[in-house]
């Protein structure tokens, strides 16, 4: 009788999947090719990862825990494909992943903001992930402008990848069962992103517009160390002033990112980061 494995640790934010249909879901969207290296983070109690070394040439895993380190070398060991590793997820680099390697993750949802930024940052190394996230940092990763949930993760996921709702997951497929509801979401990169001439500049001008969002975008953009003169920028990129930031679609935030860098002396100063 194989071991039931460590119980989760609520400082982990740890709640394993228990259900075996929602795997079965999860590998469905993931739709993982025999050639594929997969990176799965967090893969506790290896529900997830058994089938996935099944399904792919490499499966990548990733795990803090070291309990469940020790377990999954347990349970798993025919499993040669598996390269486990006893690792901050936080902590990978884009060097680590072959390139069109699908990211499949149930993440903590205590940090799974970081990660999913991480990731995008990433997103070249990357094919498509399938990743399992509290409801409303799902619905914040699909967010559409004008809406209550948009914010510097829409625009950001927007530009670098294109994100879809999959699926809803009860709290009942879960063990400890979570106190918020759950969704599966599809994330398939964009290899070519807006044109946008400086990257940086976009992240910088998307934080600092962000930072105050009951502010209009230019007295937000002051208030992040754009100069005075950041207003001509605006009117330049063709933006009113007075709008607010959840106004804006990527396209706006593309094009002013691209003004700005032709005239640096917009851009004095620092701005605080902002999530």
């Amino acid at each position: 009788m194989s071991s039931p494995g460590p119980p989760p640790r609520k400082a982990l934010g740890q709640h394993f999947l228990i259900d075996p249909n929602i795997v079965r879901k999860i590998l469905e969207a993931a739709d993982v090719q025999r050639e594929e290296t997969v990176l799965e983070i967090g893969p506790g109690l290896g529900v997830l990862t058994r089938p996935l070394c099944e399904a792919a040439k490499r499966v990548i895993a990733v795990e803090i825990d070291d309990r469940l380190v020790t377990h999954l070398h347990e349970t798993l060991r025919d499993c040669p494909n598996l390269d486990l590793r006893h690792a901050d997820a936080l902590d990978l680099h884009g060097d680590d992943l072959p390139e069109g390697t699908v990211v499949v993750a149930n993440l903590p949802y205590y940090i799974s903001s970081p990660l999913l930024f991480m990731l995008l940052e990433q997103h070249r190394r990357w094919d498509r992930m399938i990743v399992m996230l509290q409801r409303e940092v799902a619905c914040r990763l699909v967010a559409a402008p004008g809406s209550r949930d948009y914010g510097i993760l829409s625009v950001l996921a927007r530009y670098r990848a294109e994100s879809s709702l999959a699926f809803h997951v009860s709290s009942n497929c879960f063990r400890p069962r979570p106190d918020v509801g759950s969704t599966a979401v599809k994330v398939v990169s964009r290899k070519r992103p807006a044109a946008v001439a400086d990257e940086a500049i976009l992240v910088r001008v998307v934080r600092a517009a962000f930072a105050h969002r009951r502010k209009t975008l230019l007295n937000s953009l002051r208030d992040e160390g754009f100069t005075r003169e950041i207003v001509a920028g605006l009117q330049e990129a063709g933006i009113d002033p007075s709008r607010r930031a959840e106004t804006l679609a990527l396209e706006d935030f593309a094009r002013l990112a691209n003004v700005l860098k032709q005239h640096e002396p917009f851009m004095s100063g620092h701005s605080r980061d902002a999530n």
